[in-house]
């Protein structure tokens, strides 16, 4: 990252432009009025001697090819002559700029903050790919719009260790704690419904989360328990594993998802093909209420996708962490790369004044 240390130098940048108008308006020119001038070059007539008649000497041809030569070289020298003054003016911008101590280096942010934990604890059994929840015109499963929305949640975050428990008949971890956001995401977009089995495992979801809460200490764990089911699968009773989580001072956010009753599902039929049918899926309200109440937390209800932003909004700011950040940064001086070349202009400029070009009063 490039930038000067003292950039209100930069403001002496506008003098230049102004010294070099007073200049020029004094001394008519940019060379101003100097004695050192061109005097005109008296040609004697003998060059032009019979040139009508195109009688020339040969003497006459080399003695006007040695004034075409000395003409050339002095228009070069009256042109080098008034260029000079340019040099000053660069040596002198160089001079402010490296005033300006222009400076390269890395601007480095240092997050310091003890961050929370949160478990996502994901229902991924059969009953989430029923359809019933839309975004954007299209019909979508539940697993979908789960993922949609959590997603956005976990991008939220700063700061704070998220881990990740699947659930359907079995229990297990996905992802540890990590603040790692973007491979929460990228594991979140790959599950898949029955991944662990057909049946819901709530009280088992709670202990294996309460185990990769146990991992990293912090002043603050949650769990956030989202299904559509009831629990009828795995060895812990939900309400036990509540029991225990509020021992170790563990928030539990659940969130009830999908319509009670039925809901269509796609289902391969072996002599129709694909087609819809409706199948019964209840919800448990009862059970994640008790949860919740037990550990201090919220039962929540979504029955579409636009109430599960809600929900998780809600938690969102429920739930924010204090992150003091501090930033600093290492530069490498620059001002040398500019005085450097100044000097040289100026050294040339006092060479080409006092010797070749010198003024005489």
């Amino acid at each position: 990252m490039f930038r000067f240390a003292s950039p209100l130098f930069l403001i002496l940048l506008g003098v230049i432009p102004i010294i070099f108008y007073i200049n020029w308006n004094k001394r008519g020119s940019l060379t101003g009025n100097s004695s050192y001038q061109y005097s005109s070059i008296n040609i004697s007539s003998i060059f032009f001697r019979d040139i009508n008649s195109s009688k020339i000497l040969s003497s006459d041809v080399s003695l006007i090819h040695s004034y075409k030569v000395l003409s050339s070289h002095v228009s070069f020298m009256i042109t080098l002559f008034q260029l000079i003054p340019i040099l000053k003016y660069a040596a002198l911008a160089l001079m402010i700029v490296a005033l300006a101590r222009p400076q390269w280096g890395t601007k480095q942010v240092d997050v310091t903050t003890e961050g929370i934990n949160i478990i996502l604890a994901l229902d991924l059994s059969e009953s989430m790919a029923a359809l019933d929840f839309s975004s954007k015109g299209k019909i979508i499963n539940r697993l979908d719009a789960v993922k949609s929305v959590v997603n956005d949640f976990i991008m939220k975050r700063d700061g704070d260790r998220i881990g990740m428990v699947v659930f359907g008949s079995q229990a297990f971890t996905q992802l540890p704690l990590t603040r790692d956001y973007n491979t929460i995401s990228f594991v979140l977009e790959r599950l898949k419904i029955g991944a662990a089995g057909p049946s819901t495992a709530i009280g088992d979801a709670i202990g294996i989360s309460l185990k990769r809460l146990q991992d990293i200490k912090s002043k603050s764990n949650i769990i956030i328990l989202l299904t559509d089911g009831s629990s009828n699968s795995g060895e812990l009773d939900p309400e036990t594993a509540a029991s225990i989580a509020a021992e170790q001072g563990v928030k539990i956010y659940t969130i009830g998802v999908g319509k009670e009753g039925k809901a269509p599902f796609l289902v391969n039929d072996p002599v129709f093909g694909q087609r819809y049918v409706y199948q019964r899926v209840d919800i448990d309200h009862e059970t994640l209420k008790r949860i919740a109440e037990m550990t201090k937390g919220t039962l929540f209800t979504a029955e579409d996708v636009a109430t599960l932003e809600k929900i998780y909004k809600m938690i969102d700011n429920l739930e924010k962490t204090k992150v003091d950040v501090k930033s600093w940064a290492e530069y490498n001086e620059l001002y040398l790369w500019f005085l450097t070349p100044a000097l040289i202009l100026l050294v040339i400029y006092m060479l080409l004044s006092n010797t070749r070009f010198i003024r005489v009063p």
